[in-house]
């Protein structure tokens, strides 16, 4: 049971009709994006089955060459009332998460990389709050989970929580937020949004675009009024394969994406003046400063003409988005740092970078 392929024509104005009538019919759509999965789809899926009937799945085939089409017809087939395939040509990660996102008919949304999986503890805890929130007429935006970092080669773990910067167990406003460490960002493992924030948000992420994951948490943050920090540990992260998009190496031959990111997430607004929550805009302005400076490292480890060339065209971005902003990041240490016009700049900034991937095994 398979939807259209995007070399089909659009449904009728009926069919439209008849697809809004189910939004919100499920409790939570996870979309799980796929290229060339064929090898660990199968884990991914697993790990989000037995929770009840009130989830969907929809597993977005990329334009895969592998096995993995067939696979997403036969979990479909198996399960129809739980699991859509939707086969599309090669998009990228975020053209797989806009498909997701364009068919999901879930209350809430969740994205799960197809490396990835779910605690099994931790999600039947989860969907028993989203149940309660939807019963209860709650409509809290965001929900907030820990994440962990599974890390392949050296075999150790990292979990990612958010004690002090969020209260727990509590739905609160951006009013009631503390102070997040650099390490405590609100990443795409973490974040399960309501289908309808995403929406309304105007959320577009850009095709054949690796490190889209910051624009999907960033960009709606300003429509949020509730969030809810619930600390289980639900997402594993699987990090450590040679050809994963984090990859230094691979990250290194995608400075262009990485810069695409972050021009697109410095022109989303002007901080602070477009937000309207002071300790909101604080929270985005610190995360956009931790872009900035990861997208200035990367371009001093490379060093070439054409990585220092995109680093100065960062700027000239940023500075046309809003000076004063422009003006805050530089004038912030890490910022200042990263950015440096020196050798000794320069060995500052790879050495931070270094501590940073020793401390937290991002890649």
């Amino acid at each position: 049971m398979c939807d259209a392929t995007s070399n089909d024509p659009a449904p009728s104005t009926a069919e439209n009709q008849a697809e809004l009538s189910q939004t919100d019919s499920k409790t939570i759509t996870f979309v799980i994006p796929c290229y060339n999965s064929a090898e660990y789809m199968d884990h991914c899926i697993q790990s989000i089955l037995g929770v009840g009937q009130d989830i969907e799945i929809i597993i977005v085939d990329d334009g895969s060459s592998d096995s993995t089409p067939e696979k997403a017809d036969v979990w479909a087939q198996k399960f129809p009332q739980i699991i859509r395939a939707i086969h599309q040509e090669n998009a990228g990660h975020g053209g797989a998460v806009m498909a997701g996102l364009r068919a999901a008919r879930g209350k809430y949304f969740k994205v799960v990389d197809s490396d990835d999986w779910l605690d099994r503890t931790s999600r039947g805890v989860l969907l028993a709050r989203l149940r309660h929130f939807i019963s209860t007429g709650a409509d809290v935006d965001l929900v907030v989970c820990n994440y962990v970092y599974e890390h392949v080669l050296t075999g150790s773990r990292k979990v990612i929580r958010y004690r002090g910067a969020l209260p727990m167990n509590k739905i609160v406003s951006w009013d009631e937020i503390g102070l997040f460490g650099i390490g405590q960002y609100i990443m795409m493992h973490a974040a399960i949004y309501r289908t309808q924030v995403l929406r309304d948000s105007g959320l577009e992420l850009p095709k054949h675009t690796f490190y889209v994951d910051n624009i999907f948490v960033y960009h709606p943050l300003p429509y949020v009024n509730k969030l809810y920090y619930l600390p289980v540990n639900l997402y594993r992260y699987f990090i450590g394969r040679e050809d994963q998009s984090v990859n230094e190496k691979v990250m290194l031959g995608r400075l262009d994406q990485q810069m695409r990111v972050t021009k697109i997430m410095a022109e989303s607004y002007a901080l602070p003046e477009d937000i309207s929550s002071p300790r909101l805009a604080r929270y985005m302005f610190n995360y956009l400063m931790i872009i900035v400076t990861a997208s200035s490292i990367f371009a001093l480890i490379r060093g070439d003409k054409e990585a220092l060339e995109m680093r100065k065209q960062m700027w000239e971005n940023i500075e046309a988005k809003s000076p004063k902003m422009a003006k805050r990041l530089r004038r912030h240490p890490l910022v200042w740092g990263a950015n440096r016009e020196s050798p000794m700049g320069t060995a500052a900034a790879k050495q931070l970078y270094r501590l940073a991937q020793r401390l937290y095994h991002f890649n």
